[in-house]
């Protein structure tokens, strides 16, 4: 019979900061950022919707840039700075595109709205939309499976212009 090695042995260290504050955390190396983000820290605004990559449910940010959650090992991100939905909000003061969510009515069941809204500042961030038909071109990887694609691409197209990086 052979002997298998403790599951704790295989845990490794991992450091990051997440939605400024700094972790130091024991995972297992197969640990997706999106099970960590849930099931470890309590931070369930990370939705896992299709955990293949393909809706943008889990759509989070490191180091300002937005990748899916449940496609990243949670190792892949040492030392990184992660931002959640959680995250953006500046204590009781919505962060822009959250607050032109709720202006634009850009949800409506929400299961979607974090990935959303994760996914339209990382967009800010890259300063590449320039329009509407850029908006909708690099948020396509975020689904929402009750058609409220005209009012997300309002709330981005109206938040832009106040978020640091974005070109109007």
């Amino acid at each position: 019979m052979t002997a298998t090695p403790d599951q704790g042995a295989l845990q490794r260290p991992l450091q990051m900061t997440i939605n400024g504050e700094h972790k130091a955390l024991t995972v297992h190396p197969w640990t997706t950022l999106l099970d960590l983000l849930r099931e470890q820290l309590d931070l369930a605004g990370t939705k896992k919707g299709c955990d293949h990559g393909q809706c943008g449910a889990c759509t989070v940010l490191r180091d300002g840039k937005r990748i899916n959650a449940c496609l990243t090992l949670a190792v892949m991100c040492e030392g990184a700075e992660l931002v959640t939905i959680e995250g953006l909000a500046d204590d009781d003061r919505l962060h822009p595109m959250q607050q032109a969510f709720i202006t634009q009515d850009a949800f409506q069941c929400g299961y979607c709205t974090p990935g959303q809204i994760c996914s339209a500042v990382g967009l800010a961030n890259e300063g590449r939309a320039h329009n509407r038909d850029d908006i909708r071109e690099l948020m396509s990887g975020n689904l929402c499976r009750c058609g409220a694609y005209s009012n997300i691409v309002a709330a981005v197209e109206e938040a832009l212009p106040l978020i640091k990086g974005a070109r109007p």
